[in-house]
């Protein structure tokens, strides 16, 4: 499946709801990207976002 690239307006927005404590599936959901392209984006930008499964302790 080809990749498609990241716009600078998708990037901020990420950069917000990282800030906001946005899980990973919500930024997957609102951006309509995959986890896994969210996460990768995420390292790319030195943001960290947390998986529900891993809040659930």
């Amino acid at each position: 499946m080809a990749r498609r690239p990241w716009s600078f307006k998708e990037d901020r927005r990420l950069m917000e709801l990282a800030k906001s404590s946005a899980s990973l599936e919500q930024a997957a959901k609102v951006l309509g990207r995959s986890p896994d392209a969210i996460k990768r984006m995420a390292l790319r930008l030195g943001l960290s976002l947390k998986s529900k499964a891993a809040k659930k302790t």
